[in-house]
């Protein structure tokens, strides 16, 4: 997911969509302990769009505490 993509995302659908990714994150690190994944290079892009989303959160955050 690109960070366009994230920043056209509602404050509130942010914080479902990590904990999601999360989530998915979590359970792919599981399935690769247990037998290799067909595509380890997920686990990277998954743990990249994490920080991108919290990134645009904490952004999110500092814009309140701003005004």
């Amino acid at each position: 997911m690109k960070i366009s993509e994230i920043r056209n995302i509602p404050a509130a659908e942010l914080k479902e969509k990590l904990d999601a990714e999360v989530a998915n994150y979590n359970q792919m690190l599981l399935n690769h302990s247990i037998s290799p994944l067909e595509n380890p290079s997920q686990i990277k892009e998954a743990r990249r769009t994490i920080a991108r989303l919290k990134t645009v959160i904490r952004e999110e955050e500092l814009k309140s505490n701003d005004k």
